[in-house]
């Protein structure tokens, strides 16, 4: 950025990176969405139905969310799933072609974490990774210098559209378009829509029972046009990212950028599970086996109001009003309970159970440290 004499020293319009654009940006428009930046795309925030309703149809009936900012690269070649489980986290041996596995890319020295996404085992060749957006160029920059004779990385970030169709009554959804439904959590199938290559997955970031469809861009429209069609009759609706917010911290499903940073680790934050202990090799490992054994001072958790205050990232933790513990990384109004929530990497010597202030525009208001998740939801059932 220049700074000319005269002309003061704000960005100019020329100076803000251009957004990328759903395939679906221009109904999105047509429905009156509200667009706001994330991770380099301008996605809908909310609809004109308002978060509380969007939020409230995906816990009690559908939701249909466009969230293809998120990224897509395909590993393939002989070793493919070899090569990803030597270097992402969780152990890839565990499941099966078919079947999806949430994962973390670590960083070699630090452990800390660079991204969580999901990654889905086609077969022994052939491994689809998902990554948040923000984070897609990164961590397949990192994956890319480690490559083995033979194995590639193909980045169908901008040729994939992603839709999530959330809430009990997903399955009626699909099933009204001819769609598989009813397969195990954490899976996938392939299949047809229209002629049109369409991958129906078994997952989601709601809490709720759902699917997400991966399916190329041109064909994109076709199947949001036709799943708000058949979803009708349930009360369908358009959802945005401002609820799909609420759902996922109603759930304490961490935000990378927010409760997940490359200066957090797998145990700090939560997402231990997500780490294949026995693994021989992964980057981060000997760091966070080191971690592991000397246990983590601080761990995510959850904050839920006694009052009426609803906590926002950066707000200060306090134990009392003279001794700070952390920020909130995460908070907002929880449309289900009717308060406020949040998550902070709160130290261990704070037990569960405990009360903390979070300091609201210079008022002290009262939470209550919790594990997460703060409400029970369907997702796991089959």
């Amino acid at each position: 950025m220049t700074d000319d004499a005269g002309q003061g020293s704000g960005p100019t319009a020329a100076d803000e990176p251009v957004l990328k654009q759903s395939p679906l940006h221009e109904r999105h428009q047509a429905l009156g969405a509200k667009f706001a930046g994330f991770g380099g795309w301008s996605m809908p925030l909310e609809y004109p139905t308002g978060v509380v309703k969007e939020h409230t149809a995906v816990r009690e009936g559908v939701g249909i969310f466009d969230v293809s900012h998120l990224g897509k690269a395909m590993v393939s070649g002989p070793g493919a799933a070899d090569f990803i489980n030597r270097t992402l986290s969780n152990d890839l041996g565990k499941i099966e072609a078919g079947q999806a596995q949430y994962t973390l890319c670590l960083d070699a020295e630090s452990g800390g974490i660079v991204d969580d996404l999901i990654a889905y085992l086609h077969d022994d060749e052939h491994v689809l990774l998902v990554p948040n957006a923000a984070n897609s160029a990164e961590v397949l920059r990192r994956l890319a210098a480690e490559l083995p004779e033979g194995v590639a990385i193909a980045d169908h970030h901008e040729r994939y559209a992603v839709l999530a169709v959330q809430g009990p009554q997903a399955d009626e959804t699909l099933a009204k378009l001819g769609l598989p439904v009813g397969h195990d959590y954490m899976s996938f199938l392939e299949t047809d829509f229209q002629g049109a290559g369409t991958v129906v997955c078994r997952t989601g970031y709601t809490g709720e029972r759902g699917y997400e469809l991966i399916v190329r861009n041109e064909a994109a429209g076709a199947l949001w046009d036709a799943l708000l069609e058949a979803g009708a009759e349930f009360g369908i609706v358009p959802c945005g990212l401002g609820a799909r917010d609420t759902l996922r911290t109603e759930m304490g499903y961490p935000l990378h950028g927010q409760d997940l940073t490359p200066e957090v680790n797998p145990l700090e934050g939560r997402v231990g599970w997500a780490v294949g202990w026995k693994k021989p090799v992964f980057w981060g490992r000997e760091t966070l086996l080191a971690a592991k054994e000397k246990g983590p001072s601080r761990v995510l958790r959850g904050l839920i109001a006694s009052g009426r205050g609803i906590p926002r990232p950066g707000m200060s933790v306090s134990l009392t009003a003279d001794v700070l513990l952390c920020e909130v990384t995460s908070g907002t109004f929880s449309p289900t309970l009717r308060k406020g929530i949040g998550l902070a990497l709160v130290p261990t010597i704070v037990e569960e159970g405990a009360e903390v202030g979070v300091d609201i525009r210079g008022r002290r208001e009262i939470f209550t440290v919790v594990k997460p998740p703060f409400v029970d939801t369907s997702v796991r059932e089959s």
